[in-house]
């Protein structure tokens, strides 16, 4: 009998096979800026990880990671945003998938203002505001909520990598939040 990719279970690639595959193909990823909305509704603070780094230094990141082979883009934000920020955060997904940005990591540093020496991957970037008790898991030790002027300080910019101050920037803009 022939099986498919789809007769595999959710962890059908090895650490093997995905570390040849990000060597050759870009690998779709979501990313999610969440935000706090204020009593009118509007973005008032947006939600920054705290997260121990590859080097042991402390950093930001947003929210985010890998779609499965399979997974529809909602399931996937959905499953990251619960991963990262905790199963009571109630995000509101946006009706519409149209991401407002779309962030293109390559292995090279220098060939786009995004950079991740593992892979060329694409980022479809999402703004999901977040209703609930956010409680980071997995490797975040905390989720800070930022006004918008104390996230584009150059401190907190500088201390997010691989050039994901250029989404949250974009997603200040997007909300229209910029100075």
């Amino acid at each position: 009998m022939t099986r498919t990719a789809l007769d595999y279970d959710d962890n059908w690639l090895e650490p093997d096979e995905i570390a040849q595959l990000r060597r050759r193909l870009p690998i779709a990823y979501v990313n999610a800026v969440p935000v706090q909305l204020g009593d009118s509704g509007a973005p008032e603070r947006v939600g920054l990880l705290l997260r121990t780094m590859a080097d042991g230094t402390l950093g930001r990141e947003i929210v985010g990671g890998r779609v499965r082979f399979h997974e529809p883009l909602r399931r996937a934000l959905t499953r990251h945003c619960e991963k990262d920020l905790g199963p009571l955060a109630l995000p509101l997904l946006p009706p519409s998938l149209t991401p407002f940005h779309v962030a293109e990591y390559f292995p090279t540093e220098g060939e786009s203002k995004f950079f991740d020496p593992r892979q060329h991957a694409i980022a479809l970037c999402y703004i999901v505001p977040v209703q609930g008790e956010c409680t980071p898991r997995q490797d975040a030790l905390s989720l800070d909520w930022l006004t918008p002027a104390e996230a584009l300080r150059r401190e907190t910019l500088s201390e997010l990598s691989h050039g994901q101050q250029h989404v949250v920037k974009a997603a200040l803009a997007h909300l229209g939040l910029l100075p």
